[in-house]
């Protein structure tokens, strides 16, 4: 049997070949399966897709209303609403071609032994490599405590070093003083990745019950106008993890080729696609092809492109 092509924008990622330096972000495409019911979707196009956030037990979420739209964005707080990491590893993950692309678990929890131990059973799964969650903005029970100091950070991705040899990426918080030194102190503490940036916490009002949107109180802001924060962080994160070898997820806002180029230039090596593909939900396809394309225009392999921005 003649081999099968390489394709286009293959990279490398802590190890792992991806088809493609695009991901599908957590908590926009479910558990996976269900978004390639979509016509038209393309996995091949896709080096990623990023689980909907597991905590240790099975969590119903906040209550209503949980999504805000707001200008070019959304506000959520949705709670980490999921099965349990049980139901996961014995139900979902079995349903899930591991041939087409590669898969990413993002455990979430309220204590850092409840990290470790998420870690831990996904440990014994096919699952390719887990996100760590230390920056959710819509969980009373540390979420965005935890990703907001260094010192809890770094006990978080320690504990669940300790309990998997799969790559570990910690997904940082934009609501903090100083992003770079929570990325070094993840770094130490054994983070193979970086995914930059969580949703930036923010409020809507209900002017007629004078209330918060979303219910919860706060919630986290995604969305095309978050992109200008997000590249900031991206960059500023490069400045530390790229000269120590460590990869950076970027994202934040992006719906457009024209974003993605941005982000691998501030020195991102795969870009995240989350709420625009609420709006498109064939915007990896997109993305993919309008890449391929800017790459054959300026005559640039993909990793040729990334980290380039010049800072005077």
């Amino acid at each position: 049997m003649p081999n099968e092509p390489t394709p286009p924008l293959q990279c490398i990622f802590c190890g792992l070949v991806l088809n493609s330096p695009i991901v599908l972000l957590s908590g926009c495409v479910g558990f996976g399966e269900e978004y390639t019911r979509i016509e038209g979707f393309s996995l091949a196009r896709v080096g990623a897709v990023f689980l909907k956030g597991t905590t240790l037990l099975p969590r119903l979420g906040n209550h209503p209303h949980r999504l805000w739209e707001t200008a070019s964005g959304y506000l959520n707080a949705i709670g980490l609403q999921n099965p349990g990491v049980e139901a996961v590893v014995r139900t979902i993950l079995p349903q899930l071609d591991f041939s087409e692309t590669r898969y990413v678990a993002n455990v979430s929890g309220s204590t850092v032994e409840e990290y470790a131990e998420v870690s831990r059973r996904f440990d014994d799964s096919p699952i390719d490599a887990l996100e760590i969650n230390i920056s959710c903005p819509n969980v009373k029970e540390g979420g965005v405590q935890f990703g907001n100091d260094p010192d809890m950070s770094a006990r978080v991705i320690a504990a669940c070093r300790a309990t998997t040899h799969k790559p570990l990426i910690a997904k940082l918080s934009p609501n903090q003083t100083d992003i770079r030194t929570n990325a070094r102190r993840c770094i130490e503490a054994g983070a193979d990745a970086l995914a930059v940036i969580n949703t930036v916490t923010g409020l809507a009002i209900d002017r007629i019950q004078r209330t918060p949107l979303p219910s919860y109180g706060q919630g986290g802001l995604s969305g095309p106008a978050i992109k200008p924060i997000a590249l900031l962080k991206v960059a500023e994160v490069a400045e530390i993890a790229t000269p120590l070898g460590i990869p950076i997820i970027g994202q934040g806002g992006i719906t457009t080729t024209d974003d993605a180029i941005d982000f691998l230039i501030a020195g991102a090596t795969l870009v995240g696609l989350g709420t625009g593909l609420f709006y498109n939900p064939l915007l990896s396809n997109e993305i993919h092809d309008g890449l391929i394309s800017y790459l054959e225009e300026v005559d640039l392999p993909l990793h040729g492109l990334i980290g380039t921005l010049k800072r005077s």
